[in-house]
């Protein structure tokens, strides 16, 4: 049954995009109201409540209740709809940033994990890497019985003074002393810094020896041993500080003693 100019509820749902049982719903609750009702009760509706079902559903799917809906309806004015449309547009905004920096979060891990997608475990090379941009914390203080996990938590709380705008979400990895390694201590980093793509300091253009193994947290000795004979064996001489890495970690992988590590060594020919 139709009416000239008019939708039936059936129409109108359709191009509304909502269901007939929402629009019976919205009829109850005196938040959306057919233009008129035609034989045997039919409701039917303008194409003028297409727009106030778009700002219904919208405002609905920023989290407004029915409820609010409707009171809003109810005492509508143009101040009022501008300063309830003006917080929606805000909230809106926050959440397009918090999405911002999940996408750039992901695909960093995704691209980390997909950087050691076709390596070999086993071996051991000699490559030149161009700059990456990281954030770079201070040097780590150890005195008067400070740990690791102090240290890192001293970085978290300089990170978060620092760049109070930045997502500290990131990958923390860390950096130690060629003279730390070479005494055999692989637990007190020299300092940490956040693997950020965005990142205003930079893990230096150089040649690198790199090397893999699966192991755990603090358990890259053996590694670091084999790969200073490789480098010696080879022509290269250590020149600079060691970055170690766990691209696949907690985050992918179940057995915390099979996280695979990278150790990247600052190397150059021996002269």
């Amino acid at each position: 049954m139709s009416e000239s100019g008019l939708f039936s509820i059936s129409d109108f749902a359709k191009f509304s995009r909502l269901t007939r049982d929402t629009l019976l719903h919205y009829d109850r609750i005196g938040l959306l109201t057919p233009a008129s009702r035609g034989e045997n009760n039919y409701r039917f509706y303008t194409g003028d409540q297409l727009p106030v079902v778009n700002v219904i559903r919208t405002l609905q799917k920023l989290g407004m209740t029915l409820e609010e809906i409707k009171d809003l309806k109810d005492r509508r004015t143009p101040e009022l709809s501008e300063e309830v449309l003006e917080q929606q547009i805000e909230r809106i905004e926050m959440k397009i940033q918090e999405w911002v920096y999940a996408r750039k979060l992901l695909n960093m891990i995704r691209k980390t994990i997909h950087s050691v997608a076709d390596v070999n475990e086993d071996e051991i090379t000699i490559q030149f890497l161009p700059a990456e941009a990281i954030v770079l914390g201070d040097l780590n203080d150890y005195s008067r019985g400070r740990t690791f996990l102090d240290a890192l938590l001293s970085f978290y709380h300089s990170m978060s003074e620092k760049y109070p705008e930045m997502d500290l979400n990131y990958y923390v990895w860390a950096i130690y002393s060629n003279e730390r390694l070479q005494s055999g201590e692989f637990v007190e980093a020299d300092r940490f810094y956040f693997n950020n793509p965005e990142g205003h300091d930079r893990r230096p253009a150089a040649l690198y020896a790199i090397g893999y193994a699966r192991v755990g947290y603090f358990q890259g000795e053996k590694l670091y041993n084999k790969m200073v004979e490789y480098i010696d064996s080879s022509g290269f001489e250590i020149c600079g500080p060691v970055y170690v890495e766990f691209p696949l970690n907690e985050v992918c992988v179940a057995e915390e003693n099979s996280y695979l590590m990278r150790l990247l060594i600052t190397v150059h020919e021996k002269t």
